[in-house]
């Protein structure tokens, strides 16, 4: 089913997964899959780490920077290593201006797709039994 993805449909993915983990109650796996799809397509050459941008909302309100990558027709942030850090120049403020084309993608397809192609996966978790409680004063 996805083979051999283009870098145009793997970049629809990343933005639908991205914007559906900035409102999810619990973005962690949805970001993990950003995360590896990219790392992928940075090893592949289908995407290119651009520079470093100061971050919008940065922790403590100390001034951080997030790393700007291009793929295909869309720009993706992620946060800088210490080798991103010391080799990548840095652009400044982020241009409001701009935003990325919109899409139109279920996030089951989205997920499906960067799952295939990076190979992570999401983690199950495992079941939990509920305890059974008996009531004071019946015998069984």
């Amino acid at each position: 089913m996805y083979k051999n993805p283009s870098t145009n449909e793997l970049a629809k993915a990343l933005y639908t997964v991205n914007r559906h983990a900035k409102a999810a109650p619990n973005p962690k796996y949805l970001y993990q899959l950003k995360k590896h799809a990219l790392l992928k397509m940075i090893d592949e050459g289908k995407a290119i780490k651009k520079g470093l941008h100061f971050s919008r909302n940065p922790k403590y309100s100390q001034q951080a920077s997030d790393v700007l990558i291009e793929c295909g027709d869309y720009y993706f942030h992620t946060p800088p290593t210490k080798e991103d850090l010391a080799n990548l120049p840095h652009l400044g403020k982020l241009d409001d201006q701009y935003r990325n084309p919109k899409v139109h993608m279920s996030l089951k397809i989205a997920k499906q797709l960067l799952q295939t192609y990076s190979g992570f996966k999401e983690p199950q978790e495992p079941t939990q039994k509920r305890p059974v409680f008996k009531r004071l004063g019946d015998s069984y």
